[in-house]
């Protein structure tokens, strides 16, 4: 007879890893320790603790994430609820950690969870990564960070816009953007007086912001103490430009949601916000020995991606969930500030083409059809393409007038396009969604491997 006590006297983890490993704390999810099961099978002491994501030491070694997430995750201002900084708290391994906490763009995955499934697809430094509808650039920050290069695409200008600034805050000089901190008045009126946002779809009365590489517009009456520091264009005006706007942005439609503190408080408090973030990630990477990933963030269409055949060594994405979130209209604040046509834009957009819900999603079937074609073309042979999706059958059963058992849901029908066009399902994880169960329950994690 086997004595429970003997049992019970090990932790989980102590039966699933050796000693030597020990997770990160707060891992609640069944699909976090999955993951990390995966990792453990695939990954040497070495590479766990260069690259892992849900362990913290392997023997006498703290991890580079323990190491590159520990201690005060975002300085919030003092007004933010106690229920904001329990978030941040609770998810400091998982989201709160490098540049991934600069703006809180809607639907963005956790960091955390695409370094382990890149770890999962045994991706390696020095390897490449695609994300073909990159949102907020989660997977192009997360690879640079674990030397893995990438390309990322989105139709959507400020996706691109918020990207890059994330990747150009790992390395940037932030001289200029702490003089800014200190002038914060003048630099707040400089982005007002070039155009405060238009909330809604209403399309903006400006000419667009232009990109000159990554400068949407020659910032040469910008001030940062009384000094004008622009006359050309040079790669440290344009990252601090990029930075600040993103704060501004980020200010100026939390603004419109609240009303407890003005739009100029609110934009000292999230500069200085985004200042730590910038700090404290560069402060770790400059002691840290690791070389990191060359990343290429673009606006493309993910149907016609400009990339050669089987030059990918992985594929991670997660295509819009047309029912769920309509992201004209989360980011229309931001995209009129650039001056983006968004009636134009939607005619582009996988998701949002269409009138009717019908058209709609007749429209996003052929329209991931070709996105999974592309996919699959660019993937060298053996490699992985995945996808992380929800499904929303009760949504689609009243578009189809079927009953939910009867419908293909989402993630069926991805898995079976990617069988079409030689991409064969593995494995498929599940994982609960917080914050949109009236609309979907639960993600599935697709991992589709190239024949």
């Amino acid at each position: 007879m086997i004595d429970p006590a003997d049992i019970l006297s090990s932790s989980l983890s102590e039966h699933l890893f050796s000693a030597k490993r020990e997770l990160i704390p707060d891992i609640d999810d069944y699909y976090e320790l999955e993951l990390a099961f995966y990792e453990n099978q695939l990954l040497d002491d070495q590479s766990l603790i260069q690259n892992s994501a849900y362990f913290s030491r392997v023997g006498d070694q703290v991890t580079r994430h323990f190491q590159m997430c520990a201690g005060e995750s975002l300085r919030l201002p003092a007004h933010s609820s106690s229920r904001l900084k329990s978030f941040f708290e609770k998810n400091i391994f998982r989201t709160g950690y490098a540049t991934h906490g600069l703006f809180p763009y809607r639907g963005k995955f956790h960091p955390q969870m695409i370094k382990g499934i890149m770890n999962v697809m045994g991706l390696k430094p020095g390897d490449t990564v695609l994300d073909p509808m990159m949102g907020s650039g989660t997977v192009a920050v997360e690879a640079s960070l674990m030397g893995i290069n990438s390309f990322g695409f989105d139709s959507s200008p400020f996706c691109r816009f918020m990207s890059q600034a994330k990747l150009n805050a790992l390395t940037m000089s932030l001289d200029r953007v702490r003089k800014a901190v200190d002038n914060i008045d003048e630099v707040f009126e400089y982005f007002k007086n070039h155009g405060r946002p238009i909330s809604g779809r209403k399309s903006a009365k400006r000419p667009p912001l232009h990109y000159d590489n990554i400068i949407m517009e020659e910032p040469s009456e910008y001030l940062t103490g009384n000094q004008k520091l622009i006359k050309n264009f040079d790669q440290e005006t344009a990252e601090t430009y990029s930075f600040l706007l993103l704060a501004y942005l980020d200010a100026a439609g939390y603004s419109e949601r609240s009303t407890r503190k003005s739009p100029i408080e609110q934009f000292r408090a999230i500069l200085q916000r985004y200042v730590f973030v910038a700090e404290k990630i560069q402060t770790f990477l400059q002691k840290d020995d690791m070389i990191l990933g060359q990343s290429q963030v673009s606006q493309g269409d993910a149907r016609a991606l400009s990339i050669g055949n089987a030059s990918i060594d992985g594929v991670l994405f997660s295509p819009p969930y047309s029912f769920a979130i309509d992201y004209l209209d989360n980011d229309a604040f931001h995209l009129n500030y650039l001056g983006t046509d968004i009636a134009k834009l939607k005619e582009s957009m996988v998701g949002l083409r269409g009138t009717s819900l019908r058209e709609k999603f007749s429209l996003y079937h052929e329209d991931m059809q070709r996105v999974l074609a592309e996919c699959s073309r660019v993937l060298k042979p053996g490699k992985f393409c995945t996808i992380i999706v929800g499904t929303n059958r009760n949504q689609i059963a009243k578009i189809q007038n079927k009953s939910p058992h009867e419908v293909e849901g989402l993630d069926e029908m991805l898995v079976r396009m990617g069988q079409e066009v030689g991409l064969s399902l593995i494995k498929i994880i599940q994982r609960s969604i917080v914050g949109m169960s009236n609309t979907m329950r639960r993600e599935q994690i697709i991992f589709l491997q190239k024949a």
